[in-house]
């Protein structure tokens, strides 16, 4: 009898259900280390693809199973592993897919696309040669790009071809590769219009936790960044400005000519499109290089977990940047010449103003409705319910200022100047802006903060909240900064400012924008034979594609850009163009027009299939 009954205790243990054994780590990937071995002008390369266990926080947070490239014998990356040779190197690659079940199609590495079926392995040579910056990518749902959002979604590593090779192999870059990626939370759903479940990460990480940039002040900082998404993102850089040295498609680089990199603080990058550039700081301190589009930044919760919206715990943040923010942030740090002395402005030159936050006329909890007024001297002026956009700020290049942001709303604010050139403590990002312990405080609830800087530019810039962007920019908290020459007046007849911002609710926001704070914005009134200079920005929160056009009868007519981003453009460039511009997220462009006959002509806000969003209707008279 006990025989038997052995034999059934035997039996059971032997299938009694179990977990499946876990998976292993996919290693997050800074593309620092180039995979393969390169020998005589030929790269071995043996790649994989394989779920693994990924960690887009930390390594002890919340994680996810996703499919993901390695080199065979190793942990697989996030990003794939990087490729990166010297021009005219010969790769000789095998590809095998180790992901149950599917059929993985690799595009990017030879001039075909290259299919593996489960289990096997394929195998593929070809030459790099063309200096530039690349991207692999595969998928195993046989979505495009664009549309892999869920369990594919981090099939992607960058390739890097560079001109010459190094002096020695085992010496790193000076540039860094930022591959710039998301995932659907809703991990093999196909609802991928729900954007509350998209997580942005940067080289596999989402801010805070993405790596800190550490440079010295002079260095020549170079980033090679690749946009692997859907979505398209306007990168700015925070107090300085960057210089686009190339932009390519994934198989395509084009380089600029020297004399005609674009010179910009906030550069836009399409689908699928990479940029390389460089910059060299001229403060010290931290800043920020982040995407413009609100909701790639903004605080979104943890992986797996749906945003919350209660306004109680998004205004109860201690610090900002790192509680309140997430997605496409990368932290830059810049520390300062040794023995070298911060700059101090003459304070007995600045010039002192108050910037007062307000409550306005029917705001509510739900829909606050704030705004922006500008205090010099005298009475304080009243609150008004008219625009929902803050006045022109008119400063001086060279001359000292200083602005006592004053916070009188019910919620925790702060302010960022944008595109200027700034001491990093009063660029505006609460919690981060600033060096080492001296760092930038929110402006609390009936608090104020007085940002100091000389404007060291003349042009066309903005300021807007850096707290819970979403909801402050809608309920009101932007506007347009403008820097003007030395002797120079600002003549509100013939300079028009143009801000285009979004309306307080969504519903609005998908047909329409606020041009100057306004649905229905009041007529201009020109002259022919004068010249008139138009300032435009776009502070919206999800109109990255917007156009502009000026036209009579239908016809677009032409004028002449003279600025971006408060940078001039060379006198040598500035030629009458058809009068249509792009203005995306964070941008600011100037042009200059002279009517030339009487009638009526109209500034159209458009999208990027010329939908009309707005317009200015102008009497030329």
């Amino acid at each position: 009898m006990k025989k038997p009954l052995l034999l059934a205790l035997l039996s059971t243990v032997l299938y009694l259900p179990s977990e499946p054994p876990p998976r292993e780590r996919a290693l997050i990937n800074d593309n620092r280390a180039p995979a393969g071995r390169l020998a005589s002008g030929v790269l071995t390369l043996d790649l994989e693809a394989r779920v693994a266990t990924w960690y887009p926080e930390t390594d002890s947070g919340p994680s996810v199973d996703v499919q993901a490239f390695g080199e065979v014998g190793k942990r697989p990356q996030i990003p794939g592993p990087l490729i990166r040779v010297p021009a005219g190197t010969t790769v000789q690659l095998s590809m095998r897919n180790a992901i149950p079940n599917t059929m993985l199609v690799v595009h990017g590495l030879s001039r075909d696309s290259i299919r593996v079926a489960s289990g096997e392995t394929q195998r593929a040579r070809f030459k790099l040669d063309v200096p530039g910056t690349y991207y692999y990518w595969g998928t195993t749902s046989g979505r495009r790009l664009g549309n892999r959002m869920h369990e594919d979604a981090q099939l992607t590593g960058a390739i890097v071809v560079d001109s010459s090779p190094r002096v020695q192999p085992s010496t790193p870059p000076r540039d860094r590769i930022l591959v710039i990626g998301l995932m659907a939370d809703t991990m093999g759903g196909e609802d991928v219009l729900s954007r509350e479940h998209l997580l942005f990460v940067i080289n596999g990480r989402t801010w805070p936790h993405t790596e800190r940039l550490v440079y010295a002040m002079g260095d020549t900082i170079r980033w090679r960044v690749l946009n692997t998404t859907v979505d398209p993102h306007p990168m700015h850089l925070h107090g300085a400005y960057y210089r686009v040295e190339a932009t390519g498609n994934g198989t395509r680089d084009s380089t600029f000519a020297v004399d005609e990199r674009p010179f910009v603080n906030n550069g836009y990058l399409p689908p699928g499109r990479t940029m390389t550039l460089f910059w060299t700081p001229e403060h010290p301190g931290n800043w920020l290089f982040h995407c413009h589009i609100p909701e790639h930044f903004s605080f979104r919760g943890p992986l797996g977990a749906l945003p919350s919206h209660d306004a109680s715990r998004a205004h109860g943040a201690t610090n900002h940047a790192l509680q309140r923010m997430s997605g496409l942030v990368m932290g830059v740090t810049v520390r300062p010449r040794n023995g070298a002395a911060s700059a101090r402005d003459d304070d007995s030159r600045r010039r002192q103003l108050r910037l007062l936050v307000r409550t306005k006329p029917g705001s509510t909890p739900a829909t606050p409705y704030y705004g922006f007024s500008i205090h010099e001297r005298g009475a304080e002026p009243a609150v008004d319910s008219g625009p929902r956009a803050g006045p022109p700020i008119i400063l001086v290049r060279g001359q000292p200022v200083g602005i006592t942001v004053v916070n009188r709303t019910e919620e925790p604010t702060s302010i960022h100047w944008h595109g200027i050139e700034l001491e990093s403590y009063f660029d505006g990002v609460a919690g981060f802006s600033g060096i080492e312990q001296r760092l930038t405080p929110v402006v609390a609830q009936r608090d104020s903060f007085e940002a100091r800087f000389t404007p060291p530019r003349a042009g066309t810039f903005m300021y807007h909240t850096h707290v819970d962007e979403e909801r402050q920019q809608r309920a009101g908290l932007a506007g347009m900064l403008v820097v003007l020459e030395p002797g120079q007046k600002f003549d509100p007849s013939s300079d028009f400012p143009v801000l285009l911002s979004s309306p307080s609710d969504s519903v609005s926001e998908l047909t329409r924008v606020l041009i100057n704070g306004s649905l229905t914005p009041p007529p201009l009134s020109l002259r022919t034979g004068v010249s008139y200079r138009m300032r435009f920005a776009n502070i919206t929160t999800r109109r990255s594609g917007i156009q502009l056009a000026l036209s009579r009868d239908g016809t677009v007519t032409t004028w002449t850009q003279i600025a971006k981003d408060g940078a001039d453009v060379p006198r040598e460039r500035r030629v009458p163009t058809a009068a249509r511009v792009g203005l995306t997220i964070g941008d600011t462009r100037d042009v200059e027009f002279t009517p030339t006959e009487r009638g009526e002509m109209r500034l159209d806000v458009l999208t990027a299939s010329s939908k009309l969003l707005g317009a200015i209707v102008i009497h030329v008279r």
